[in-house]
Order: C-alpha cells, then sequence, then structure tokens
C-alpha cells in the first residue's frame, strides 16, 4: 500500500510564484492558499489539479506545507491530500511557454505513477473492465490513490451527481475490485458531485 510521506517537497519557481500571485491579487475575495492534488492519471502522465483557496474555505481533512519561493520573502501555503503525500514529493511547479507561444504553469513530477502491483492491478481494472461500461453511459472512474486498504477514486463525466451512483460503486466497482485485490477493505469516493468541476475552494455559506 502507499508510503507514508510526513510532508512532501515542492518547489514553486520564481516565474510561476509571480503569475500566481497575480491572479491571487485579482481574485474577488481573500486567498488563503492554494490546493494541489493529483486528479488522475492519462497517458503515462500525472493530471494535477492547482486551485486556489479562500479565506474560510481550508479543507479540514488536507494537511498543509509551507513553500519558501526564490527570489521572494513570501511564502505559499500549499493544501494537499494526505493520499498524496508520496506522488506530490520533489513535485516542482513551473511556468513555461508551450511551443505554440501558450504560456502556462506546468508541473514536473519525478513519481512513478504507481507505487505498487495492487495500485496498478485496480488501475487496469478500471481502464480495461469499468470504463468501457461506464463510457456507454458517458461516465468515467480514475484511481487517485490506496492508502491503508482503502482505494480512493474519483468518478466523471455522466457518473457525477448520478442518483444511481451508490448502487454502481457498492455493487459494481466494489465488488469488481475486492474480486481483482481482496486486500482492499473499501472503496472511497472522493468525487464533487454538487458541481463537477472545483476551479477553488470558498467558504460555505452559513
Amino acid at each position: 500500500m502507499s508510503e507514508d510521506v510526513d510532508q512532501p517537497n515542492i518547489d514553486i519557481s520564481q516565474a510561476a510564484a509571480e503569475q500566481i500571485a497575480a491572479v491571487i491579487k485579482n481574485h474577488e475575495n481573500p486567498v488563503s492558499g492554494l490546493k494541489i492534488q493529483i486528479q488522475g492519471r492519462t497517458e503515462g502522465k500525472f493530471q494535477h489539479l492547482l486551485s486556489m483557496v479562500e479565506e474560510g474555505a481550508e479543507p479540514g481533512s488536507d494537511q498543509s506545507v509551507e513553500i519558501q519561493v526564490e527570489g521572494s520573502n513570501d511564502g505559499i501555503t500549499v493544501f494537499y491530500p494526505a493520499r498524496d503525500s508520496f506522488y506530490l514529493n520533489d513535485l516542482v511547479i513551473d511556468w513555461e511557454t508551450a511551443e505554440d507561444g501558450t504560456p502556462s504553469i506546468i508541473f514536473k513530477n519525478p513519481n512513478p505513477l504507481w507505487q505498487n502491483t495492487e495500485e496498478s492491478t485496480i488501475y487496469e481494472l478500471f481502464e480495461e473492465h469499468l470504463n468501457p461500461q461506464l463510457a456507454q453511459h458517458g461516465g468515467v472512474i480514475s484511481l487517485l490513490s490506496v492508502q491503508d486498504n482503502k482505494a480512493y477514486v474519483e468518478f466523471g463525466g455522466g457518473c457525477v451527481g448520478c442518483g444511481m451512483l451508490g448502487v454502481t460503486l457498492k455493487q459494481g466497482v466494489e465488488t469488481a475490485v475486492k474480486e481483482f485485490v481482496p486486500e482492499i477493505e473499501e472503496i472511497i469516493d472522493v468525487t464533487d458531485h454538487q458541481s463537477g468541476e472545483n476551479p477553488y475552494y470558498k467558504p460555505s455559506k452559513k
């Protein structure tokens, strides 16, 4: 199962920090930091999700690290899910211009896509068996990580907000996963089913 990394080493280049600082400065509400997480894996590469976290909306279940930026006295608070700590270690967040001339944030991640056979087996199960079935209904499922005998997954497409997802998760996904990897005790769905997308984290309305 996934190894524990007490606190991942994450670097933000000066160029990326300047761009992020400009976005935060122009944001309509005060921002307390950023959230970085592994959203999935496609074509042998990690999919990273970088979001702004507004003041009062700090994700309580996440961990955080204070990152010092080269050439600046200011630090940036970065929140991250504990399950992603191994996969975020030694990540570099940079700012570069693509071949087509478009500047953008890029992620340089040296980590392997999966740590162990349990994760790779579940990933292959999803890609070869479950996703072709879910695709018929416009849905998709991604494995994020395995930690403490629990598989963390995220649904996309037509599965987001679906009223039958509980049945799909328990009767379909969980049964199939436990058949292929008996060590798995539980499937944890971390999908944001209210919106489907989460460009930044806002304080909850009271």
